[in-house]
């Protein structure tokens, strides 16, 4: 085992980590398959992630905060008015997915198997995404741009709606030559139920 020069932080574990399971898969995938990758010792990774399980849960989590820290950006601009913050930020979770089980397919597969085995962190993740929500929603109805409701309620109305152009168990549909159609009309129809009447 070659000596690193470099610093073994927990970051450079976790790309080398996502490396070893799109070679290798999450069924054969080691923490001495990682040390390997990296030049050390497993007790070197065992230092920073106590178990296996931490370590996959860890990088499952990174996977998935990608996602949440694109779209706080979205999420986060006063600049825009709520609609098309709305319109940006489910928009762009869409595309986000989309574009993970599109260029990476054998790493989407693996990351499919590592949500599964770790709720916590994907229910964290869902979360956020619906914090981020509640807070477009809550600038609508601040604004008069959106009806009086509680944001959080219909947060997750919207996440739970739209849920056929994010949740990876959709993945094969993202592909077909109407998905973008059909995503452009549930978008305009939940903008419609949003707004205030008349």
């Amino acid at each position: 085992m070659a000596p690193t020069s470099e610093t073994l932080t927990a970051e450079r574990i976790l790309a080398a980590t996502e490396d070893v399971l799109r070679r290798h898969g999450p069924a054969k995938a080691t923490v001495v398959d990682v040390a390997r990758a990296l030049g050390v010792s497993h007790g070197s990774v065992y230092r920073h992630f106590r178990t296996k399980a931490a370590l996959r849960e860890a990088v499952t989590k990174r996977w998935l905060d990608r996602t949440s820290d694109a779209l706080a950006g979205i999420a986060a601009d006063t600049g825009r008015d709520p609609e098309t913050r709305l319109r940006a930020w489910l928009t762009g979770l869409f595309d986000a997915k989309r574009r993970k089980s599109g260029e990476d397919p054998e790493l989407f597969a693996t990351y499919m198997v590592l949500a599964g085995e770790n709720g916590p962190a994907v229910g964290e993740h869902v979360d956020d995404l619906t914090g981020q929500l509640a807070g477009i929603v809550a600038a609508g109805v601040d604004s008069g741009a959106f009806a009086p409701t509680d944001p959080l309620t219909a947060a997750r109305a919207v996440f739970q709606a739209t849920g056929r152009f994010h949740d990876p168990g959709y993945h094969e549909e993202w592909k077909l030559p109407t998905a973008e159609a059909d995503f452009g009309a549930l978008v305009d129809l939940v903008v419609r139920g949003l707004r205030t009447a008349g």
